[in-house]
């Protein structure tokens, strides 16, 4: 198994004799660079593990403390056999540089890094505040002073990765994370790409997608250019900040629909439909913030953040002691009654044997520093890995998509992808993606004796019919969303 960690160590260490040879325009590369959060040499036994904070597809974050000093860290552990199996190893690394290079009080701090035969592990900063998801969803919805402050909290922070030359891209209310006194931090820079001017240091094999549109993200805060395949701008994280606002006041995400695909269709057509009881202020900035030219969005002109920080909506604002003044007041997570207090418990369904096996639950791949619902981040976590206008052409007229994805269909000498949509029709097909071709169309029966879905793992499973057993794997580790999808609709 590759050393990931140890890879970076000595890639820095032999003073990447690249700078004088590489365009005057690439991202930054250091002849020496020294790691601020070093790489230890602890094993996971040094830690004592309480509860998941989330679960990706190819990471769990858990809640650790470390035994001799009693520091409590945000845990993530990645799975080293996944990470090379699915090419994973130039963001993993890519997220560990730039997490060392980020200081600022509203972005999450890397403390130190190791690793063991299975896995890899960043010790984060652990947020007890939780999810800004979960202070809307225990509110329902914020106030406007409560949305103001943790907005212009949010802005503050983005200026600053936006001034080291990085788009986030994965803005959202579940990686916005509250500390114990109730603060803004930004947290997974998984999705990260650098701009060309970065300053953000970089290795020349850690680097993100380099073509003009990745669909990287949350299916619900995309913005149109992305769904368009254009390049990545800063006006990718302000569309999100656009969303988020939306979010933090009316408790739903602005093109909230049924499916992805619905969800693309509202995108792009830009329906926005503004609840009444939202001021004029914060209906403007968001309408600002959610405009189609991603150059015309606040803070992504030619005067940077001046515009933004200047809308009326943040009348009030000083944003020099932003971090000094009293954040609004966290809603608590009911208690379930319990004969333990501390917050170190051990979550029940956490097992510490599962760490570097790959035996993560399904989700998407949000591996930031926290989820507080594991099970609610399953379902709200909606990745964007199949959209395209093509696809419409195997749609009847009011026929729409509910789950879309590229998987694997396994077979005893080849594994081919394809294209599997399900629709609401109901309908069950895959489509050769190169050729635009169906290649099956599985005959929809909803008697579960005739049409079934079995899950061997956390990304393969099988479709069986009365004449055909079909396997099919999604790297996403969607198998459970499979089947819950397609039983969901022969049971209504």
């Amino acid at each position: 198994m590759l050393a990931l960690e140890g890879e970076m160590e000595q890639e820095f260490d032999a003073k990447l004799k690249i700078q004088n040879n590489s365009a005057p325009n690439t991202a930054q590369r250091s002849k020496s660079f020294a790691f601020r959060a070093p790489q230890e040499n602890f094993t996971i036994q040094d830690f004592e593990l309480g509860k998941i904070y989330g679960v990706g597809s190819y990471s769990k974050v858990v809640r650790a403390k470390k035994k001799d000093t009693g520091n409590v860290y945000a845990l993530k552990i990645m799975d080293k056999k996944f990470i090379t199996k699915e090419n994973k190893t130039a963001y993993v690394k890519l997220e560990r540089i730039v997490l060392d290079q980020l200081d600022h009080p509203g972005v999450v701090r890397l403390f130190f890094t190791f690793q063991d035969t299975f896995s890899l592990y960043m010790a984060l900063e652990s947020c007890e505040g939780g999810e800004l998801f979960d202070q809307i969803t225990r509110k329902g919805r914020l106030s406007e002073d409560e949305a103001r402050c943790y907005a212009a909290e949010v802005v503050d922070a983005l200026e600053y990765i936006h001034s080291m030359g990085l788009i986030h891209r994965d803005i959202k209310p579940e990686n916005l994370l509250l500390t114990s006194d109730g603060h803004i931090k930004i947290a997974d820079f998984g999705s990260v790409k650098p701009m060309q001017d970065s300053r953000i240091t970089v290795l020349p094999n850690a680097a993100s997608d380099d073509k003009a549109c990745t669909f990287v993200g949350t299916a619900a805060y995309v913005p149109p250019e992305v769904l368009n395949s254009s390049p990545a701008t800063f006006g990718n994280d302000l569309w999100a900040l656009g969303c988020t606002l939306y979010q933090m006041l009316s408790g739903t995400s602005p093109f909230k629909d049924a499916s992805e695909w619905l969800i693309f269709q509202r995108i792009i057509a830009r329906d926005i439909r503004f609840p009444n009881y939202f001021s004029n202020e914060a209906r403007d900035l968001i309408d600002q913030l959610l405009d189609i030219d991603p150059s015309r969005r606040p803070g992504a002109g030619p005067d940077g953040y001046t515009s933004l920080k200047n809308h009326p909506f943040f009348n009030g604002v000083d944003w020099e002691k932003l971090r000094s003044q009293t954040p609004p007041k966290l809603a608590m997570e009911p208690k379930a009654p319990s004969t333990h207090s501390s917050g170190d418990e051990q979550d029940p369904s956490w097992n510490p044997s599962h760490i570097g096996d790959g035996s993560v639950r399904p989700s998407d791949g949000n591996g930031g520093a926290a989820s507080t619902s594991e099970t609610g981040s399953i379902t709200r976590l909606a990745s964007i890995d199949s959209f395209d206008s093509k696809w419409k052409q195997f749609l009847e007229p009011g026929e729409s998509v509910l789950m879309i994805s590229m998987v694997k269909k396994i077979q005893k000498l080849t594994n081919k992808k394809v294209q599997l949509i399900l629709t609401n029709k109901p309908k069950l097909i895959y489509v050769d993606p190169s050729k635009l071709v169906i290649k099956g169309n599985i005959i929809w029966s909803d008697n579960p004796n005739d049409l079934s879905i079995q899950v061997t793992s956390p990304s393969q499973f099988k479709i069986c019919t009365p004449k055909k057993v079909m396997s099919f794997e999604d790297t996403k580790q969607r198998a459970q969303q499979w089947k819950k999808a397609i039983e969901a609709l022969q049971n209504r």
